[in-house]
Formats: structure tokens, sequence, C-alpha cells
């Protein structure tokens, strides 16, 4: 279980936990309920809910808050079911994007679409379905699309985690560090090789428990 982000969606002091649509994950459930729960009683949650049944939703993983723009990107396809996104939306109050994936290659959304602080996307097109990269361009102006190559995907780099100009990802490409750096981040590249044969990378490996969506909340990683 070295892949947190995909245990629940968090934001403002709440959880809503992931279920699994496939049996080979499900056995994570359980024990991530008592996570939270343990979570909650301590202080560090307000509240912790449960998806209805049958309604398939990989956590952070695949619904992914952009402060910016003050809504969730959410993947459906693979993993995590269309449904789950007016779910999110219902229990947190908050619009949801919904986004196809078309790939099995990008099984989860954190895996090809990275919201940044400047209000930059990383994505890669062709995880996406015709409709999905209609909506995410209508919202998202080209100056702030970032497109990345079919190495970056090999390479995880998209799977990144971004606090303020910060920039954590796996070794990544030539292309993808220079167009990062022109824009002012300041990366930095971990060797996650082994985590990444079980198919995540730095993303995966974490979640943040005190993100908010109102403003002035300071960025601090959980």
């Amino acid at each position: 279980m070295v892949f947190p982000a995909n245990a629940a969606v968090v934001l403002d002091g709440r959880a809503l936990l992931a279920r699994f649509r496939y049996p080979q994950r499900r056995g994570e459930e359980a024990p991530f309920a008592d996570i939270f729960g343990t979570l909650r009683e301590r202080g560090l949650l307000d509240e912790v809910a449960l998806l209805p049944e049958g309604c398939f939703q990989e956590g952070a993983g695949d619904c992914i808050w952009d402060a910016g723009r003050g809504h969730f990107w959410a993947g459906f396809g693979p993993r995590s079911s269309h449904e789950a996104a007016v779910a999110v939306s219902n229990y947190f109050g908050k619009d949801v994007v919904a986004l196809e994936l078309a790939t099995e290659q990008s099984y989860h959304l954190d895996v090809c679409f990275c919201p940044l602080s400047g209000g930059e996307v990383l994505y890669y097109p062709p995880a996406f379905s015709e409709a999905a990269l209609r909506e995410l361009r209508a919202r998202v102006p080209a100056r702030l699309r970032i497109e990345a190559s079919a190495d970056d995907l090999r390479h995880f780099s998209v799977n990144a985690v971004n606090l303020n100009d910060q920039v954590v990802m796996t070794r990544t490409t030539p292309h993808l560090r220079t167009e990062l750096g022109r824009r002012g981040y300041q990366l930095h590249e971990v060797d996650l090789s082994p985590f990444m044969l079980s198919g995540g990378g730095a993303y995966c490996m974490t979640l943040r428990l005190d993100r908010r969506s109102g403003p002035g909340i300071a960025a601090v990683a959980a």
C-alpha cells in the first residue's frame, strides 16, 4: 500500500474513501478505512465518508483539486466510473469537471494530468478522449497548457507533486526539465524506479490531508 493518493479524496477536512474497481486492490479498502478513522479520532480530519455501492472512484489519483480554478478534475474510464464525479460534487459541494481517459496506459488521471500552482496544466493529450480534450482546452488557455510527450509519460514525469514553485517528480526528460524551468519552477528529481515498476510516481505516493478550498491556505504537505 505505497500509493496513498488512491486511498481517498480529501478537501476541507473531509475525506471520501476510495472504492476500487478491481479485486486486486479491494483488499486495501478496509485498512485505509481504519487509517482514516484513526485520523478522524486524532482530529486531523473532521469527517470520513463512503461512496455509494457500485460507484467506483480511486481517490486523488482520479480526482485532482485545482486550487486556482476552484474545482476538481476527475478522470473516468479505466478505473473510476463516470457517476463518481457526481458523487464527489455532491459530497464536497464543489464543481467537478469529468475527463474521459481513453487508454489503459493512463489508468488514473494523475498519470497523465497535473495542474500547477501558476495556473498551467501539464498533460499528455493522447491519454484523453476527444470530448475530454475539448473540455480541457475550453477551460485552460493555450499559454497555460504544457503538453507532455510519450517519453514524459513513460518516466511518470506528469505524476508530480507541486507546492508553490517547487515540483517533485521522478528523474525526468530534458524536454520537461527545460519547459518547467522556463516557467519559473524549481524541479527536484528523485529516483523512484522501484515504485514505477508498480505503476506509480511521486504524486501516487502522497496524499495531502491539509488541502483547503478557501484562500490564504499555506501549502504544506501532509
